[in-house]
C-alpha cells in the first residue's frame, strides 16, 4: 500500500535543517539517538512479507529488528500487532470480493471523479502554481523547526513519514477543486490557500508518553511563533485513532501536525488507508461502504488508547 493520505488529515476522517528552541540563530542542535525512520519503515514491508508468505525464516534475522518489530514481538498475539496478519487477510478478502464489481474511473461521469469534474482553467492553473510556490518557500523553515522539535522534545517523540511532508501538486489541485465544488462562490486562490495539509508532519509517541508528548510538541511549535487554529481528537472515534491539528505561521502559511502512537500510525498508514479512500470515492456502493466501515472499526478496536489521550480537548479558532 502506498503512503497514506489519511484523512487528508484532518479533513475529518469519514469514520474517520534544524532550529534552536530559543528562536536564535538556528544552529544545528546535537541530535539525540532516535530510531532511524527508514529502519522503522522496514516493518511495513516485513509485515506484508509475513502475511503473504513471500519470505522464509525469521525476517528480523535477515534485516535487523526495527522499533515496530520489537514492539510487535513484545505485544504477542493478544495485542494490535498480533492481529495485523488477520487485518491484512481481511483486506485481501475484501478486495477479492469487491474489486471486480467496482466501475473503472474512465466509465464514470465527470461529476463522480475525485475532483468533482472540475478541470483547472488557465487562471486557476496560474493561481495553483503561485500557491504551490508559496508552499515550497515556506517548507524548509517549517521542516527545520519540526526536526529541531523532534530532537528537543522531552518524551522521546519522533517524526514519521518525514519524506512525505509535502503533498503532491496534483493532490493540492484536487483538494482545492473539492472545496470549490462544495463552495462554488469561494475564489480559487482562497481555496488553494486553505489546503491545510499541503505541508504535514507526524509525531509518534509510545502510549506511556503520548499525552505529555502532545502538550510538549504543541508548546514548542507555539514558542516558534506558530499558531494552532484547529485540533481534533479522534481517540474516542470507533474508526480512526489519533489527533490532527492545523497551524498557521506568522506569514500565513498553513500546515498540519498529527499525533500518533506506533499502533495508530501503522493502522492508518498500512492497514486502513485504502478502505478510507474507497469510502471517500463517490462510486463506492453503500453495501461496500458498510463493510469498509466495519473493517475500520475492527482495526481501531485493537489500538491501545493512551492514558489521558481521550481527554485532550478539541479546539477551533474563530474565523478559521
Amino acid at each position: 500500500m502506498g503512503f497514506l493520505e489519511l484523512p487528508d488529515q484532518p479533513d475529518e476522517p469519514q469514520r474517520r535543517e534544524h532550529a534552536r528552541a530559543d528562536g536564535g540563530d538556528r544552529s544545528t542542535p546535537k541530535r539525540r539517538e532516535l530510531p532511524d525512520p527508514d529502519e522503522r519503515g522496514r516493518t511495513y514491508e516485513l509485515t506484508r512479507a509475513h502475511v503473504y508468505a513471500e519470505t522464509a525464516g525469521d525476517p528480523s534475522e535477515a534485516a535487523g529488528e526495527s522499533q515496530h518489530e520489537r514492539q510487535a514481538d513484545a505485544a504477542g498475539p493478544s495485542g494490535y500487532w498480533g492481529k495485523v496478519p488477520h487485518f491484512m487477510k481481511m483486506w485481501a478478502d475484501h478486495e477479492k470480493r469487491w474489486t471486480e464489481t467496482r466501475p473503472h474511473a474512465a466509465d464514470l461521469p465527470a461529476s463522480q471523479h475525485r475532483d468533482g469534474g472540475l478541470r483547472p482553467d488557465p487562471e486557476r492553473q496560474a493561481e495553483t502554481a503561485e500557491a504551490i510556490g508559496r508552499v515550497r518557500e515556506a517548507e524548509p523553515g517549517l521542516s527545520a523547526d519540526a526536526q529541531a522539535i523532534e530532537q528537543e522534545n522531552k518524551h522521546s517523540g519522533w517524526l514519521e513519514g518525514f519524506k512525505h511532508r509535502l503533498k503532491d501538486e496534483d493532490r493540492i489541485e484536487e483538494k482545492a477543486a473539492e472545496k470549490l465544488g462544495a463552495e462554488p462562490r469561494v475564489a480559487a486562490g482562497t481555496a488553494l490557500r486553505e489546503v491545510a495539509d499541503a505541508i504535514r508532519f507526524t509525531y509518534c509517541f509510545q502510549p506511556d508518553n503520548y499525552t505529555r508528548g502532545y502538550y510538549d510538541i504543541k508548546g514548542r511549535f507555539e514558542s516558534r511563533g506558530h499558531e494552532m487554529y484547529y485540533s481534533k481528537n479522534w481517540w474516542a472515534d470507533s474508526e480512526y485513532k489519533g489527533i490532527n491539528t492545523r497551524w498557521v505561521t506568522a506569514e500565513g502559511q498553513r500546515f498540519e501536525v498529527q499525533f500518533h502512537t506506533p499502533d495508530s500510525f501503522h493502522a492508518k498508514h498500512e492497514v486502513t488507508h485504502l478502505a478510507y479512500e474507497r469510502i471517500r470515492d463517490t462510486s463506492t456502493s453503500r453495501a461496500e461502504k458498510r463493510e469498509l466501515h466495519a473493517f475500520q472499526r475492527e482495526v481501531s478496536s485493537w489500538i491501545q488508547v493512551p492514558d489521558g489521550a481521550a481527554e485532550i480537548p478539541d479546539y477551533r479558532k474563530e474565523g478559521f
